[in-house]
């Protein structure tokens, strides 16, 4: 720890680019798919309200709904769109100039929805929405790259684990803003939808006095002492030349070849083993569970007994362990690995939900009269017969087990692949194909979200309390996959890494070729 606090200080200018990276990242999925939640009910009350003042009659709530629903989705719309525009903006223009440019259209966004209240018209919250989503999509994969890219080899894990660090601490800040103590209430919605446009704002003003990434400007642009400069710039007085050599080893086996668009890289069969380690990470955290346990937590915790005004306080709790666990991944990624924490990490994640799993089917067998709940699942019912509250009782502990669970799998999830998944898929891509890797990793993250948000109510509906088991299932398998295709890429260089996936890659065909030759062997025999 004493060494990996040294390299901090050696790197201060670096350190100090990563917060202003990371300030401007705050106001991204993590912050805007956060508060929306808190901001649900007054911006609906205004939606009715402008309705009537305008046509001089109350919405009906089938068009309420719709509109709702059509706020809370064209963010998701928007951030696809922004995906599919990041590749060119990252590749044409760099990925600081993508940065700057995004920070405008965020502000504008939050002073559209800022200022809807006072116009009342909620039009302006929807155009708001649709740019925040575009901004998100643009700076979700330029910030990933930005990061990797400036960040010499002995931290990259670390760097590459800031923008899930600033992720979940968007998520928190959404989550304190948004307590009725602060900003949560019907007089400060507006201002506290727009709050995103400070930080956009931050990082416009202070982003212009960092350089460039020295990859970008050596690999792409072909200015070397641009590159040395901005070295010097980021990391201090030293010695780069094992960084320097790497990034002229790329350059060299990249020479000739143009960055690649979204389908040349997918026709491209040598960044197929890539991509499919891509999709198979992003697409377990999202089937990794989160979205159930966010869904089931606030419920949870009033069957613990814990009191209504105080359940926020303690969701709040479970978003600062996230946070503080992603930042314990970032100091030990470095010395474990990505491939240790994602396999280890699923497989803690698969036993804690089977222990959460197990916790809520013996309370729910100890309280044999449930009630129905609004969202369709059966929970076991907090207004009991008095022989009921005596069964209950016996399984006291069980409601408090079921707190700490919840708390444990969201410190695994920080520990384990919140952190490394990132870090991962930055590394495995040469700066040839990146960008466009990054769109479609997007797209797929946008549609997860899309998909998510609208099938988990009706599994939930459907399976209940057993819904856990589909994610239990994911995680396993996912964990499994990983640790056996998935190769090391700590203290690696790209070309390193490409080398490692052609040669397993090269194992798989020649297998395939000795197993077809023995084959035909045998069927010549037989013939014989």
């Amino acid at each position: 720890m004493a060494g990996f606090l040294s390299d901090l200080v050696q790197y201060r200018k670096l350190v100090l680019m990563i917060l202003v990276l990371g300030i401007g990242g705050t106001h991204l999925s993590g912050f805007q798919m956060s508060v929306i939640n808190y901001t649900s009910p007054y911006i609906q009350q205004f939606i009715n309200q402008t309705w009537l003042e305008r046509y001089g009659s109350v919405l009906q709530q089938e068009t309420l709904t719709f509109l709702w629903s059509c706020v809370v989705s064209v963010y998701c719309v928007g951030g696809m769109l922004g995906c599919l525009c990041s590749g060119y903006l990252a590749a044409k223009y760099g990925k600081k100039k993508s940065l700057l440019f995004n920070d405008v259209v965020l502000i504008i966004a939050t002073l559209l929805t800022g200022f809807s209240r006072r116009a009342k018209s909620f039009e302006m919250i929807l155009t708001g929405r649709f740019l925040e989503g575009i901004g998100a999509g643009i700076h979700m994969n330029a910030h990933v790259q930005y990061a990797g890219e400036i960040s010499p080899k002995k931290l990259r894990g670390f760097v590459n684990v800031t923008s899930s660090v600033f992720l979940a601490l968007g998520k928190a800040v959404a989550r304190i803003l948004g307590l009725r103590d602060l900003l949560g209430t019907e007089d400060m919605w507006n201002v506290l939808l727009s709050f995103s446009g400070l930080v956009a704002l931050i990082q416009l003003l202070f982003l212009p006095f960092f350089p460039e990434s020295p990859a970008y400007l050596l690999l792409q642009k072909g200015d070397k002492a641009g590159c040395l400069k901005a070295m010097k710039q980021l990391w201090g007085e030293g010695n780069y030349h094992t960084e320097f050599d790497d990034m002229m080893k790329e350059k060299a086996v990249t020479k000739g070849t143009k960055i690649m668009n979204v389908l040349e890289v997918l026709k491209e069969r040598s960044v197929f083993p890539q991509l499919s380690t891509m999709l198979l990470i992003l697409l377990s955290l999202q089937l990794c569970g989160l979205s159930a346990i966010t869904f089931y937590t606030s419920e949870i915790f009033r069957t613990a007994s814990v009191q209504e005004s105080i359940i926020p306080y303690v969701s709040l709790g479970v978003s600062i362990s996230e946070i503080i666990s992603i930042i314990f991944c970032s100091s030990i990624i470095d010395r474990f690995g990505r491939r240790l924490l994602l396999w280890g990490g699923y497989l803690l994640m698969a036993l804690i939900l089977v222990l959460l799993e197990m916790s809520l089917l013996l309370r729910c067998r100890s309280a044999p009269l449930c009630r129905y709940h609004t969202a369709g699942y059966f929970w076991p019912s907090t207004v009991f017969s008095t022989e009921r509250s005596v069964a209950l009782d016996q399984f006291l502990w069980m409601r408090y087990c079921s707190v700490i669970l919840i708390f444990l799998f969201i410190i695994a999830y920080g520990i384990g692949p919140a952190g490394a998944v990132i870090s991962v898929t930055t590394e495995i891509f040469t700066l040839s194909t990146r960008s466009s890797a990054f769109v479609i990793g997007g797209i797929v993250i946008w549609l997860g979200l899309t998909f998510t948000g609208m099938l988990f109510p009706f599994a939930v509906m459907l399976l209940g309390p057993f819904c856990f088991l589909i994610f239990i299932a994911v995680l396993v398998i996912s964990a499994i996959l990983i640790y056996l295709f998935l190769p090391e890429t700590k203290g690696k260089s790209i070309s390193e890494i490409t080398e490692e996936f052609k040669t397993c890659q090269f194992k798989k065909k020649r297998h395939q070729t000795v197993e077809k030759n023995s084959t035909e062997e045998k069927t010549f025999c037989t013939r014989l």
